[in-house]
Order: C-alpha cells, then sequence, then structure tokens
C-alpha cells in the first residue's frame, strides 16, 4: 500500500525502506521520504553502520501551490522548452478558420499557464515516433483539442467534427 503525505509524495514506513535496502543495498535512501526518520535512522544503524537519514523538508506553502509549483517542472531537452510553440502551431494553419481555432485554443492555454505542456507533448511525440511506439487515436475530451491534434497527440480533426473546444478546457 502505498502512503502519501498532503502533497502527494511517497512516504515510505520504516519497513519499506529497510525492504528496498536489502533488495538493493546501492539504493539510495536519501531519496526517500520517510514516515519516521529517527526510527528508521535507529533500526538501519543496527542492520548497516553510518547510514543515516535527513528529514525531509517541511514546505511552507500550501497542498495547491506545492502542486502549481511542481506542475511547472517538465522534463525535456532545452530545444523543446524553449521551443516557441504558439508561432509552430499557427504556421501549421492552411487557411482562417484554423488560424481562429488555432488562437482561441492557445489564448486558453495561456490563460491556464498551459504552454509548457504543449511543448512537452511535442517532446514527447517526438519521442514515442522516434521509437516507433504506437498510441491511440484520441480518447475523450482532449480529441476537442485542434492544438493537439496539429501535435500529433491524437487523430481527431476537431474542425472537421465540429467539436467545441470548451468540451476539452472547461
Amino acid at each position: 500500500m502505498v502512503n502519501l503525505d498532503q502533497y502527494s509524495r511517497q512516504i515510505y514506513t520504516e519497513d519499506d525502506a529497510l525492504q528496498a535496502l536489502y533488495l538493493n543495498p546501492a539504493l539510495d535512501l536519501t531519496k526517500l521520504d520517510i514516515e519516521s526518520v529517527n526510527q528508521f535512522n535507529q533500526a538501519s544503524q543496527l542492520l548497516y553502520s553510518g547510514l543515516e537519514l535527513k528529514a525531509s523538508v517541511a514546505l511552507d506553502c500550501s497542498v495547491n501551490e506545492y502542486h502549481k509549483q511542481n506542475q511547472s517542472k517538465w522534463h525535456m531537452p532545452a530545444e523543446y522548452a524553449e521551443f516557441d510553440i504558439a508561432a509552430w502551431c499557427l504556421e501549421q494553419c492552411e487557411n482562417d478558420v484554423q488560424l481562429q481555432r488555432v488562437g482561441q485554443e492557445l489564448l486558453m492555454f495561456q490563460e491556464r499557464d498551459m504552454l509548457p505542456l504543449l511543448n512537452f507533448l511535442r517532446y514527447f511525440v517526438s519521442v514515442m515516433r522516434e521509437n516507433d511506439v504506437v498510441w491511440g487515436v484520441g480518447r475523450g475530451s482532449s480529441v476537442a483539442s485542434y492544438v493537439l491534434y496539429l501535435l500529433g497527440v491524437h487523430k481527431i480533426d476537431s474542425l472537421y467534427f465540429d467539436l467545441d473546444i470548451h468540451d476539452f478546457l472547461r
């Protein structure tokens, strides 16, 4: 069973941490958030000499602020993170209807601070294509996004099927 703290970080019990260490003696336990650091240190000293963990840093922000901070951390190469995704999406448009829709969607993504997500999705799709990974045609409300269609996230042309973007970005 996975224990989570109020910030949705996985918290390990002493038994979980010792079991993980038993299975992988080279495991860097400083990367784990332990439920009771002092109790774990006492137990681990009985088994391993010189091993000591530091307590997780207490956060002085709200749960919502914590999630907002972490949602801005996208692990991708700089060329994707710094890419002007809005300009690229607009360049893909072939007519005024597409330009209007893409402009509307980009404003909605920008209002929600989701442009970095679009950069990540561009990177993710690129990695899947390079590695011949097959993914679905499209699923759920995301198919209402023409921008996601342009990025290759799904294969449903929301303009052709007259899908309302508001069904996706509520």
